[in-house]
C-alpha cells in the first residue's frame, strides 16, 4: 500500500513539473485593425466575396424553406416510418 502511494505521489510531482513548463509560455498578441484603403476597389471586392460567400452558405436553407414540396415530403416520410410501412411497394 505504501508502495503505491509512493509511485502515485512520484507520478503527481512529474506531472506538475511538467505543466509548470507549458504554463510559462505565453500567448501571442492579436490585433485587429481596420484602415483606409489606397485604392476604392479594394473594399468593394472584398464586400463582394463576403456577400457572395454568405449567399453561397445560406442558399441551400432558404430554398429548403421556400420550398413547401419538400417540407410536405419529409412529414410524409415520417408519417410512414412511424406507421412501418414499406419505403417502395415491390411489384410482385
Amino acid at each position: 500500500m505504501k508502495f503505491g502511494a509512493i509511485i502515485i505521489s512520484v507520478f503527481v510531482i512529474l506531472l506538475l513539473l511538467a505543466s509548470a513548463g507549458a504554463q510559462a509560455q505565453t500567448l501571442p498578441k492579436l490585433t485587429l485593425q481596420v484602415e483606409k484603403g489606397s485604392d476604392s476597389k479594394g473594399l468593394s471586392t472584398t464586400l463582394q466575396i463576403v456577400l457572395l460567400l454568405t449567399v453561397l452558405a445560406l442558399a441551400p436553407s432558404i430554398l429548403v424553406m421556400m420550398t413547401s414540396f419538400i417540407r410536405i415530403i419529409i412529414v410524409l416520410s415520417f408519417v410512414r416510418q412511424a406507421l412501418g410501412t414499406k419505403s417502395w411497394v415491390s411489384r410482385w
